[in-house]
């Protein structure tokens, strides 16, 4: 069991938009993730290939109102598309540009907040951000897996409480902080809210443990090292994240 729990709460504050009171945060039984018409790699080695719908304009499922959003020089594309507004459940993509096209990565899947997503995202909502964000800082419990992002390892600031269910102390084992109302630059913990408190923040990419958070994007161990080993500050990479419905308007 771990100690520390005072400054590990601490942290649990910040992280994923915690409200440390709210236990069952990040938490609940696994549930059944539907990729739909998520475009994703195939062939059982797993081996990257394009998507057969990318083009040159932009990724599959994102309409203009957003892709407008994605800053000039981005050339890696994470989009996580949720099964529903009111839905946990989503698919996370990573899209590398090669030449004018846009090409699949990897995929895997993923769980958003517990209640879905919105567009005016606020502290407690227990929703994710509807958006395109960039993706500057990253840290975690554990050491630098081979990160081209800032990296900060702290043991305190990432372990979560002690009294926290088993399932949930690998979460912040490698997080990436995903800037929404977040200081670029910073580490991931940091707890300034350029928007104010009431409009939420410590939204990160963090590992999943199985069911909907409380503004976070959750994904599998592996994933997380994938990322963190293959986002490039000089590709400028940036999340595009919410419902299908909403990414497509």
């Amino acid at each position: 069991m771990r100690s520390g729990g005072g400054r590990r709460a601490t942290a649990a504050v910040a992280a994923c938009g915690f409200l440390v009171t709210v236990l069952a945060a990040c938490g609940g039984q696994r549930t059944e993730v539907h990729h739909g018409d998520v475009p994703r790699p195939g062939g059982p080695s797993g081996t990257a290939r394009p998507s057969p719908s990318a083009t040159p304009a932009g990724v599959p499922g994102v309409g203009e109102r957003l892709w407008k959003k994605v800053p000039a020089g981005t050339r890696q594309v994470v989009v996580v598309y949720g099964d529903g507004k009111d839905s946990p459940d989503s698919t996370l993509v990573l899209y590398e540009k090669r030449g004018a096209a846009w090409q699949v990565t990897n995929s895997w899947p993923a769980h958003n907040g517990k209640r879905g997503w919105s567009a005016d995202h606020q502290e407690g909502d227990e929703r994710s951000p509807v958006g395109v964000f960039t993706l500057s800082d990253a840290g975690g419990l554990l050491d630098d897996p081979g990160t081209l992002l800032p990296y900060t390892q702290d043991e305190d600031a990432f372990a979560s409480p002690y009294y926290w269910d088993e399932a949930h102390w690998h979460d912040f084992d490698y997080v990436i902080a995903i800037d929404y109302n977040r200081r670029r630059g910073t580490r991931p913990d940091d707890p300034a809210r350029p928007m104010g408190q009431d409009k939420g923040g410590g939204i990160w990419l963090h590992l999943d443990h199985g069911d909907g958070t409380l503004g976070c994007v959750s994904v599998p161990g592996p994933a997380m090292e994938f990322l963190l080993r293959r986002l490039d500050p000089k590709e400028r990479p940036v999340v595009v994240m919410g419902d299908k419905a909403a990414l497509r308007a």
